[in-house]
């Protein structure tokens, strides 16, 4: 039976991955470099000096982003464990949870912490991390979820 922690852990990684791929394929196509990405994840919670600090600011900003990702998977996890819902329809589910998601981070933590960038209302840019926050993270988490949760119920 796969343990909670190693779902935790693999749909942190999934989600995770496809979400960074996907902050680095918008923010390239804007001349945006990865490093530059992950130093402004580090300026979130540790100021705008991350956005000098080089590669020890991007690798902050890896370890932000992935403890983020954590809590979010998370979350998710401990209400797929009394929603049955969540792990019956997955994808539905992802779905819901990546516009919550989206709406928590671009109109409650971004506005907080940069309120003179947050919230984006364009097209673009709500389109970009609709995408990312629906497709890249909801769905991937859910499914993993999902698969891992049925396969416990399997092994009993």
């Amino acid at each position: 039976m796969q343990s909670t922690s190693a779902t935790l852990i693999r749909a942190t990684l999934v989600a995770g991955c496809l979400d960074l791929l996907s902050a680095f394929v918008f923010s390239g196509m804007k001349g945006v470099d990865p490093v530059e990405v992950m130093r402004g994840v580090a300026s979130g919670p540790f100021g705008d000096g991350m956005k000098e600090a080089g590669l020890a600011g991007a690798a902050l900003g890896m370890l932000v982003h992935f403890s983020i990702m954590t809590v979010m998977v998370g979350v998710f996890l401990l209400a797929s464990r009394r929603i049955a819902w969540l792990t019956a329809r997955p994808v539905a589910a992802g779905i819901l949870y990546g516009l919550v998601l989206y709406g928590v981070m671009y109109w409650i933590v971004l506005p907080l912490r940069f309120p003179a960038v947050f919230p984006r209302t364009a097209w673009w840019p709500v389109t970009n991390a609709l995408f990312s926050h629906i497709i890249c993270v909801g769905i991937p988490m859910a499914l993993v979820i999902a698969r891992r949760t049925r396969r416990a119920g399997e092994s009993t």
